[in-house]
């Protein structure tokens, strides 16, 4: 008579831990250090323009079916070294508003002609709308602006300077596109000089 006899033998299911060098080797390959996350930081470039926001309102449009909201935003884009743009745009978020004003300003981009202490030759008077502005220059005392007037000659990268605002209005939009203006009768009597 054969007899058969069944044999069971154990196996241990647990993986293996990689030996260190293979944990090294693996390591490298990814192109950093073992134990260190990568940095989100080298990816990050800094931008050419900064950008402050001037205004940000919810404005309603009325319709058949109801009232439509969508967010209207002005701001000031330039590169703190002579160049400096507004922009207004509207959408029914808050980012893409952001943007197309971020894009209306480049396109609105102005260089302002500074002398070498990035002040401006000589005082310029604007209108814009019901705002009147004063932009002059004035030695040590850095920047002398209030409202948007401010925004703007930072973002120009101007120093030494002061503006006074001679309206009442407190129409943020229009303070700004009132310094720009009189910021772009440097940048006519520059193109002057050349000839």
């Amino acid at each position: 008579m054969n007899e058969e006899t069944n044999t069971t033998v154990a196996v241990d299911s647990t993986p293996l831990a990689p030996t260190p060098a293979v944990r090294e080797s693996r390591n490298r390959d990814r192109g950093r250090r073992p134990g260190r996350r990568p940095s989100r930081r080298d990816a990050r470039v800094k931008p050419e323009f900064e950008q402050k926001i001037v205004s940000l309102r919810r404005v309603t449009r009325v319709m058949a079916g109801g009232r439509r909201f969508n967010f209207s935003v002005c701001l000031v884009a330039g590169n703190k070294k002579g160049s400096v743009g507004v922009g207004q745009g509207k959408a029914s978020d808050t980012p893409l508003a952001i943007e197309k004003a971020f894009r209306d300003a480049k396109k609105n981009m102005i260089t302002v002609n500074t002398t070498k202490g990035m002040s401006i030759p000589h005082e310029v008077e604007a209108k814009f709308s019901a705002s009147c502005v004063k932009i002059m220059p004035i030695r040590g005392k850095g920047i002398l602006a209030g409202s948007s007037v401010r925004t703007v000659l930072e973002l120009a990268g101007l120093r030494e300077i002061g503006a006074k605002l001679f309206s009442r209005s407190k129409n943020n939009i229009n303070n700004a596109y009132a310094a720009i203006k009189a910021l772009k009768q440097l940048e006519h009597t520059k193109i002057k000089n050349r000839n």
